[in-house]
């Protein structure tokens, strides 16, 4: 068997499980082939180093170690898709740059990890001839084809600790607290961390709220005794007539109003309208950040490893998933053309309203 050359990257937002999976595809790959026919070629930056050539030889000894190490060895930058074969003011051609760096290393093929962006960029590179195969990577879980991405459990465990902590000073002082979760256009991770942190109520953007059903929400456990109230919230929720607008008129709208964020105009809207007291927390990158769960960490071993066989039977333009109980993958060209979003009938919303949860609908 030749030698294998193999590139691997990591593009977008970090999160718990990117290393992990770096040293699944390794080992796999080194034990799969032998140490002696595969080569990685490391890819700082995403594809900014992709573009820029930034590339250098990794030994096996960098492998070792890092599986409950968070963030990436190898450094992540966003590079958005629509710019992709947009020629800015630097004048460089980045696809073309690309296939070039691709080319010049002698790379047999490339592996991505990322979220949709990425894959997006994955697919338009394998279209141009390039040998490649995406792994799922986001805290979102928004990636169609797949049942979970990695990265996702970890954030879900960090969400609900939050949730948890935020209910101690909530029951101390009688509060209603608005916690923002991650999540722009899918409500996975709120969905999740709220269920599994006994929020009250939880908004997410696939269900658009009205502000009356969560007072409502709010006040009905006032009236049985329940002096506070936990309210999760995704970062891209919206309320009904927000539904029907575009992005950039959404933002007008709030800006208009003196707000940047649903968040900010929940937590000021249920306090003018019950005169509780209400605060918000915003736990940000958190969520992202620290060591994989044990969840990840084998999910990340086992995507890794199936990336490594389709690399054995050159088997390229995939994109690694778990599909059921089993390890698979889904063509690049599926996998950019939908989002995962969470279903109307979902189980676990479905679960939430059978427990009293409100989704202010």
């Amino acid at each position: 068997m030749a030698k294998r050359r193999i590139g691997i990257l990591t593009s977008g937002g970090d999160c718990p499980g990117l290393n992990a999976t770096i040293r699944g595809v390794a080992k796999a790959c080194y034990d799969l082939m032998g140490d002696e026919k595969v080569e990685i070629i490391g890819i700082t930056d995403g594809y900014h180093g992709l573009i820029h050539n930034e590339c250098r030889e990794m030994k096996p000894s960098e492998f070792s170690g890092i599986l409950t190490q968070g963030g990436t060895i190898l450094g992540t930058r966003r590079t958005p898709y629509k710019m992709m074969q947009v020629v800015e003011d630097d004048n460089i051609d980045k696809v073309a740059e690309m296939k070039q760096t691709y080319k010049s290393n002698k790379l047999d093929c490339l592996l991505t990890l990322g979220g949709n962006g990425t894959h997006k960029t994955a697919n338009l590179l394998s279209e141009e001839g390039l040998n490649v195969i995406g792994l799922p990577k986001t805290i979102d879980n928004d990636i169609w084809g797949t049942s979970v991405t990695f990265g996702f459990h970890t954030a879900v465990d960090i969400g609900t600790e939050v949730v948890d902590r935020i209910h101690t000073t909530a029951t101390s002082h009688s509060r209603v607290m608005v916690i923002e979760i991650m999540g722009n256009k899918a409500g996975w991770l709120t969905l999740y961390s709220g269920v599994a942190g006994g929020a009250d109520i939880i908004l997410i953007p696939e269900i658009p709220y009205n502000i009356d059903k969560v007072v409502s929400a709010v006040e009905s456990r006032a009236k049985a005794g329940k002096q506070f109230s936990i309210v999760a919230v995704a970062e891209g929720a919206m309320d009904l007539a927000e539904s029907k607008m575009k992005k950039k008129d959404r933002a007008r709208i709030r800006a208009e109003q003196g707000y940047t964020t649903a968040t900010a105009r929940i937590t000021k809207e249920i306090q003018d309208k019950t005169g509780f007291e209400t605060r918000s927390v915003v736990p940000g990158h958190m969520l992202r950040g620290g060591s994989p769960s044990a969840y990840d960490r084998i999910l990340a071993t086992q995507f890794g490893a199936r990336a490594a066989r389709l690399i054995l039977e050159e088997k390229y333009g995939y994109s690694v998933a778990k599909i059921g109980t089993e390890i698979g993958e889904n063509r690049l060209s599926d996998v950019t053309m939908k989002t995962k979003f969470v279903p109307l009938d979902d189980k676990v919303v479905v679960a939430a309203r059978d427990i009293g949860i409100s989704f202010g609908d």
